[in-house]
């Protein structure tokens, strides 16, 4: 069976379409960088949809994606427990890539997907000197990623199918 890998992307903020956060929701940003909670997001995330390239990374390689300047972290919870999280990589041109996006598997299908993804795509461009958004999906992930990506405003690119 094939996969194929969806490329997306937003050259403008105007091109969101938001869907609003829920009153009993928040979202944090981990301002201090902790690689270890990093690979224990994409670990409660991942599993679901077998998120698996970076199960065998050593603390090292940890350390040196989370710890870079243009990377960030934030955290979704609801009534204190982590509901999901999203993970943004800038560029030196300015790019910014949506680098882990998901929600814990709980939280799945409670509408909490579009408001968080509403949420990263305006802290993307909220932070100075973005240029473009932009985010990939495969048709392993949630069967609706890539409907909440294309309904907040994000277009299709690239394709690429693997076998």
């Amino acid at each position: 069976m094939s996969t194929i890998t969806y490329y997306l992307d937003m050259h403008s903020p105007e091109q969101l379409r938001p869907k609003p956060l829920p009153e009993e929701q928040q979202i944090v940003e981990c301002r201090i960088k902790q690689f270890q909670l990093n690979r224990f997001l994409y670990q409660l995330v991942g599993e679901p949809w077998q998120w698996t390239d970076k199960l065998s990374w050593s603390e090292a390689q940890w350390r040196e994606l989370v710890e870079q300047p243009g990377h960030r972290t934030w955290v979704a919870y609801q009534q204190g427990a982590i509901a999901g999280y999203y993970e943004l990589l800038r560029d030196a041109e300015g790019a910014v890539e949506i680098l882990y996006f998901g929600l814990a598997a709980a939280f799945l299908g409670q509408g909490f997907g579009g408001p968080l993804l509403t949420h990263a795509l305006q802290s993307a461009w909220a932070w100075p000197g973005t240029t473009r958004v932009w985010v990939h999906t495969c048709s392993l992930d949630h069967p609706g990623a890539l409907a909440n990506y294309q309904a907040r405003g994000l277009q299709i690119y690239r394709e690429e199918v693997t076998p």
